[in-house]
Parts: structure tokens; C-alpha cells; sequence
């Protein structure tokens, strides 16, 4: 991908430039809790948006795509944006840089990625990260400070793309460290890093390929289910609860509500057991937690869907040490902590299986957790 860049970039533009990177995400456990006040529990992988770039002496951003083969110039005035749609989060980045009272001036770029799309794995919060750390790292001596970068992405997705997201994915874009997972507070936004180097284990996706559009908004119902019970409790988010308020409660609030409140609860917990777990290179119990994800996200949140069940069946009848739907639900990935000795078998049953139930084989990705956003060697 990087020679791939570079060729293009030489050709289109007459010169060379620095490469950046940044990497798409996991979340091995902690779903549904960010707005919850709760914590995630996220690590970068080794799949990138990378850029070239170059200072063109102009006040004009010339950007190709390389994956999409669409060329866009824009300037850096707000009456400025473009189009395209993909172009804007470049742009986006310019503009909350500048708003933020530091420089970006124009430039040349080239950029490409193997972050699958559509994928769950934060493919726009990469190419995000990728260029907030370039226009730091070109026009600002690094003044900025990486969590101001995250927020940078942050406030491009809900300014200049639509997309009122949480802090997680752009976090641990720019945050991300080889062999490392990061238990993010969303509440206090402090972090820690906690070692992930699972020796004798893989992890990996299966995308089912499926996405259920729903007619009503289940992710506002469910929000609104959790702050109902947070005001009935009378804490400001479910962080503050445990289960035995909850218990206390039960007849104040509908089953609905109740089911709601005891996954975030769990969820709450069990994101902190696999934080030790993993301190005490206790995969069993990491895998553990990720089955009793699966199960709350399926029965109490109700946001899994019958193909994702059906991948989470296969995980557990061959062994699999952990497995559970990563996102918002409703379709899209399981991500799976399987020993090597297990590991091919697993994949070939899982695919047998799923093809000949629903008709296609589920894309499996294997990842690695590797570094976030950084400057690549020449």
C-alpha cells in the first residue's frame, strides 16, 4: 500500500512527501457503555488509512483518493467545503485545527486503506486520526495535544459528516499502542494501558455481511430506557448503579427498562474483570466475560440478530475461548479470542456452516494489535 502511494503521489503530483498512518479499532468488551458513563475497552489493529502529504505553497488542499480513484480540491474557509463526501472529513479536520487557533496551510495528498468498510472498524476515524497527526505533526511542531486530536475527529464527524459519535474509535486511533488494549473512562476520559500479548490465541472477526434496518431508532429507545432507570435510582448514569439498587427498583420501572439497565450494569463489571484478568494473563476468564457479553447484548439490550447468534453458537461449540457481537448490533461483526490449536477448524466450520444456512460465508479478518496513528519511516 505504501509503494502504491507513493507511485501515485510522484505521478500526480511531481514530488515526494511524508507518509503517514493510522490504524482502524477493535473493542474487545464494554459495548453500550460509553453513554452510560462506563468504560471501553478498545485497542488499535493492524489495518490503515495511510497518507502522503505534501506542502504545496498554496492556500488550496488538492487530496486523491486512491481507493475510490476521485481527485477533490478544496480551500480552507468554511464557505468552502466540498461535495464528496468522503472529501469532507478531510476537511473536516482542516477547519477544527484552524478553530482551534492553529495553522494548516495547502497541501498535496495521496491516501489509501486496508480497514475494511462497513466492517465496524472505524475506517472514518482512522483516516481522522491519520490527518489531524499530519497537520500537527507539518504545520504545528506537535503542539497539539493527542487527545485534542481525537477530539478533532471527534468534532469532525458531528460538524462536517453527520455523525453524532462518542470519543471511543478516534481515541484509540491516536492512542493506540502495539500489544497494548486501553480501558477508556467515558466519564473522566482518563485512560490506562493494559498488555495484551496473547501467546498461544488469535484474534479475529467474522463479519456476517448482514445489517437489519429497523424502523424505529433502537439506539435512542435503549438510551432513553438507561436514563429513565439512572433518574429512577436517582443517579446521573448507571456508572453510579449497581445491581443491588437496581433489584431495589424493579417494580418502579417496566421489564423492558429492568433488562436494559441489568446488561450495562454487568457490562459495567465485567469490563473491569477482563482488565484484570488480563493483568493476570487469564484468558479463560477474558473469554468468559465476552460469552456473558454476547449473552446480555442478545437477551436483555436485544440488539444482536439471528446470524450473529448463530456465529456466537459455532464459537462456542468448537471450542472457541471467547467470542461475542462487537457494536451497536443488529448485524455486522463477532469478535473471537481463539487458541491456535483451534483456530483453523473454527474458521472452516464456521464458514461451512454459515454458507449453508444463509448463502454466504462470513469475511474473516484477522487482526493484531499494533500502533495508532504515527509518522512512517521513509
Amino acid at each position: 500500500m505504501k509503494e502504491k502511494i507513493k507511485e501515485l503521489f510522484k505521478s500526480r503530483f511531481g514530488t515526494d512527501g511524508v507518509m503517514y498512518a493510522s490504524a482502524g479499532r477493535i473493542n474487545l468488551i464494554g459495548e453500550h457503555t460509553d453513554y452510560n458513563g462506563g468504560f471501553v475497552f478498545p485497542g488499535a489493529i493492524d489495518k490503515y488509512i495511510m497518507a502522503q502529504i505534501n506542502i504545496n505553497g498554496t492556500d488550496r488542499v488538492r487530496v486523491y483518493s486512491a481507493d475510490l480513484d476521485d481527485y477533490c480540491e478544496f480551500g480552507l474557509r468554511e464557505e468552502d467545503a466540498p461535495q464528496q463526501q468522503w472529501a469532507r472529513y478531510i476537511f473536516g479536520v482542516c477547519r477544527e485545527v484552524i478553530k482551534r487557533g492553529f495553522t494548516v496551510k495547502g497541501f498535496d495528498t495521496v491516501f489509501a486503506g486496508n480497514v475494511p468498510l462497513g466492517a465496524g472498524l472505524s475506517s472514518s476515524a482512522a483516516l481522522e486520526s491519520c490527518y489531524a497527526f499530519a497537520l500537527n505533526d507539518l504545520f504545528n511542531d506537535n503542539k497539539i495535544e493527542k487527545f485534542e486530536l481525537a477530539l478533532i475527529g471527534q468534532s469532525t464527524e458531528h460538524n462536517y459528516c453527520g455523525v453524532n459519535c462518542g470519543i471511543m474509535d478516534q481515541f484509540a486511533s491516536v492512542f493506540g499502542k502495539k500489544d497494548c488494549l486501553m480501558r477508556l473512562d467515558c466519564r473522566s476520559l482518563e485512560y490506562k494501558y493494559y498488555p495484551f500479548k496473547a501467546d498461544g490465541y488469535k484474534l479475529v472477526l467474522l463479519d456476517s455481511k448482514v445489517k437489519h434496518e429497523l424502523v424505529d431508532s433502537p439506539y435512542n429507545k435503549r438510551r432513553a430506557s438507561c436514563e429513565h432507570v439512572a433518574k429512577t435510582l436517582g443517579v446521573e448514569t448507571l456508572r453510579d448503579a449497581d445491581m443491588a439498587m437496581l433489584e431495589a427498583a424493579k417494580d418502579q420501572v417496566s421489564e423492558e427498562d429492568y433488562m436494559r439497565a441489568r446488561y450495562v450494569i454487568g457490562e459495567k463489571q465485567r469490563v473491569l474483570d477482563v482488565c484484570d484478568a488480563l493483568e493476570r494473563g487469564d484468558f479463560e476468564t477474558v473469554g468468559r466475560c465476552m460469552y456473558e457479553t454476547h449473552h446480555g447484548l442478545s437477551k436483555d439490550y436485544e440488539v444482536s440478530c439471528e446470524e450473529l447468534d448463530y456465529l456466537n453458537d459455532i464459537a462456542r461449540e468448537c471450542g472457541v475461548t471467547g467470542s461475542r457481537i462487537m457494536g451497536g448490533g443488529f448485524g455486522g461483526c463477532t469478535i473471537n479470542l481463539v487458541k491456535n490449536e483451534l483456530y483453523d477448524n473454527f474458521i472452516a466450520t464456521a464458514k461451512a456452516k454459515f454458507n449453508e444456512k444463509y448463502g454466504h460465508e462470513p469475511v474473516v479478518y484477522p487482526v493484531i494489535i499494533s500502533d495508532g496513528a504515527h509518522k512512517c519511516e521513509a
